[in-house]
């Protein structure tokens, strides 16, 4: 079986780390309770999407990470954080971008299920 890595993988586990670390950088980990969990959670489960796809890439994993995008953009104003600029800043383009790398790597062939 030929296993190939997608950049797009590799590039999520960078988003989800960053999600995960950036209540500190940005300074909201203790003002935003919510924001901060929201980060906390999204970037775990950004990066652990991403590191099974990295081992076993299958299509279910870019539409997982498309809603987990699309998440992180109406998070802040679902969650009642919408007034806390940076991270609503954070979580909207990160969403973008996350939902971006997920429609680019839908696009590359992926394996089909024996």
């Amino acid at each position: 079986m030929e296993h190939r890595t997608r950049w797009q993988d590799w590039v999520n586990v960078v988003f989800g780390v960053w999600l995960f670390i950036s209540p500190f950088v940005l300074g909201y980990s203790t003002t935003g309770e919510a924001a901060a969990w929201n980060s906390y959670v999204m970037g775990v489960a950004v990066a652990l999407f991403a590191i099974i796809a990295l081992f076993a890439p299958q299509l279910w994993e870019e539409w997982i990470n498309l809603v987990l995008g699309i998440w992180l953009i109406i998070s802040p104003f679902l969650l009642g954080y919408a007034a806390m600029h940076a991270p609503v800043w954070n979580h909207v383009i990160m969403g973008v971008l996350i939902g971006g790398d997920a429609l680019w790597a839908m696009q590359r062939p992926h394996p089909t299920p024996a």
